[in-house]
């Protein structure tokens, strides 16, 4: 994994939730990770990761997810077998 990828994760699991994670960042990780990612409609994007599946939604007009987004993107690599080193 690259340190950009690795610092990404490390954001992503960091308690405080933070806020300013730019989503192209984690769409990044998750390609890195041997993510399957497709287009829905509208903003909408579907993930499989090691047999699990979400629905999330691009952040529109900012760049940066929200707390929400973070969270659950951190519940999502959780449950797919992802965690930082140290977790």
């Amino acid at each position: 994994m690259k340190a950009k990828h690795r610092k990404t994760l490390e954001a992503i699991f960091k308690k405080p939730t933070p806020s300013n994670i730019e989503w192209k960042d984690i769409e990044s990780l998750l390609l890195s990770l041997g993510a399957h990612i497709s287009e829905g409609s509208g903003s909408r994007i579907r993930i499989q990761l090691n047999e699990v599946r979400a629905v999330f939604h691009r952040p529109h007009p900012e760049k940066e997810a929200d707390k929400g987004s973070v969270s659950s993107m951190c519940r999502f690599l959780n449950n797919a077998g992802v965690k930082p080193d140290g977790i």
